[in-house]
């Protein structure tokens, strides 16, 4: 059975999409803990990360720094953490998360509910940068 984020990908799901190459998606987190928190994602479907082949595991970083480099140009923060818990969707994914203090990292505090207007409008202001 197909996991969440593939239905993402082929577009079954509908979703935040902020960058895109034949290997990866990234989009955003649709419970996010900043406004930004971006999911990026293999296309193919490998549930634990470290069981990623080397080259696709190299190219996730890349492709994240890319994707993160577009992130800070458009939310006004430090740094764009990174995270790897792989415990929730069965399906390899990064987390990125901007970030102004370690606290902003933390998976225990409650989740953003932000609007669907604004999230179209980051997602498209990402995109764009």
């Amino acid at each position: 059975m197909a996991s969440i984020f593939t239905k993402i990908i082929s577009g079954e799901i509908p979703s935040y999409k902020v960058h895109e190459n034949e290997k990866f998606f990234a989009f955003l987190d649709i419970s996010p803990l900043k406004a930004g928190h971006t999911l990026v994602v293999p296309k193919v479907e490998i549930d634990y990360i470290f069981d990623l082949p080397n080259d696709l595991l190299n190219e996730i970083l890349v492709f994240s720094k890319e994707v993160a480099r577009k992130i800070e140009a458009v939310i006004e923060c430090e740094r764009i953490g990174v995270s790897v818990i792989g415990l929730e969707v069965p399906h390899a994914h990064v987390h990125l998360i901007p970030m102004n203090s370690v606290s902003d990292m933390n998976f225990a505090k409650p989740k953003l509910e932000l609007d669907s207007d604004y999230m179209a409008d980051l997602a498209e202001k990402i995109r764009q940068a």
